[in-house]
């Protein structure tokens, strides 16, 4: 009999494990024992390991703990579903006998398992990865099994890009021109919400006028996810979203529903 691991219980990984588990030999691994169960974990630690789940939080050393992870539990395929820099999925497969899998992680974190179900997970695996139509098939029969659609992506790049472009970096830039339009709208004491209902209805229409809500950039996505990219015109979305902040913090007449 062999078993899953999902290493990293956080965020994502917690609700990955939670809806893999459900109808699959499953376990769940994480540094911090305490987030570990772990009768479950002695009862099918000495079965071989076929998929490994990485869902760790990038680091400088992300890769060279993927390795470690590796010689842990030797599996016969890694996962990756945290968001990781262009590249570092083949750079990872140059590294190992292993297929490799990179599939991006989409959806809210307080409502993880559902979005999980409801969005397509996306995945990518290298040109040269050995065995790579038994890893796809492995990984898209576990999906499937709980519930998750895929598609594959011609190759890992385009979807650690796509991760970056065109989800959290994407919706830093309609966060900031909310921001951008409530700092002009504050200077010239108008309502916002008001002045937006001039959209409403074209975007009920076409959908390309989105109405977004113009707090202040925090969480653990949009902002981190920048630094995966090094790129100097995206980093336009921190250094607006810096002085929004202390527009805000310094403005006496800024509506209060926006400083919350």
């Amino acid at each position: 009999m062999k078993k899953d691991i999902v290493a990293g219980l956080g965020e994502i990984g917690d609700p990955i494990y939670k809806l893999l588990s459900k109808n699959q030999n499953v376990i769940g691994y994480d540094k911090n024992k305490t987030l570990m169960n772990q009768t479950k974990y002695k009862k099918f630690e000495k079965f071989q390991t076929c998929l490994l789940h990485i869902a760790i939080p990038v680091t400088k050393n992300f890769n060279s703990n993927i390795i470690e992870l590796y010689n842990t539990f030797l599996p016969e395929c890694i996962v990756i579903h945290s968001t990781i820099s262009p590249g570092t999925t083949e750079n990872i497969q140059k590294k190992l006998k292993i297929p490799i899998i990179y599939s991006a992680t989409r959806g809210v974190h307080k409502r993880m398992i559902k979005d999980l179900k409801r969005y397509t997970k996306f995945f990518s695996i290298s040109y040269n990865a050995p065995k790579k139509e038994w890893a796809i098939s492995q990984f898209s029969k576990s999906m499937k099994k709980s519930g998750i659609k895929t598609q594959r992506m011609s190759k890992p790049k385009t979807l650690e890009l796509a991760k970056i472009l065109c989800d959290t970096s994407y919706l830093g830039w309609l966060i900031n021109y909310a921001q951008l339009t409530n700092t002009i709208a504050i200077q010239h004491n108008v309502d916002y919400d008001e002045m937006w209902a001039f959209s409403d209805e074209i975007h009920k229409i076409l959908g390309n006028r989105p109405k977004m809500y113009p707090g202040f950039i925090g969480g653990h996505c949009v902002i981190p996810n920048l630094e995966l990219m090094q790129n100097q015109t995206l980093d336009l979305i921190k250094i607006i979203n810096q002085k929004y902040s202390k527009k805000v913090k310094n403005s006496k007449t800024i509506h209060k529903k926006y400083t919350k």
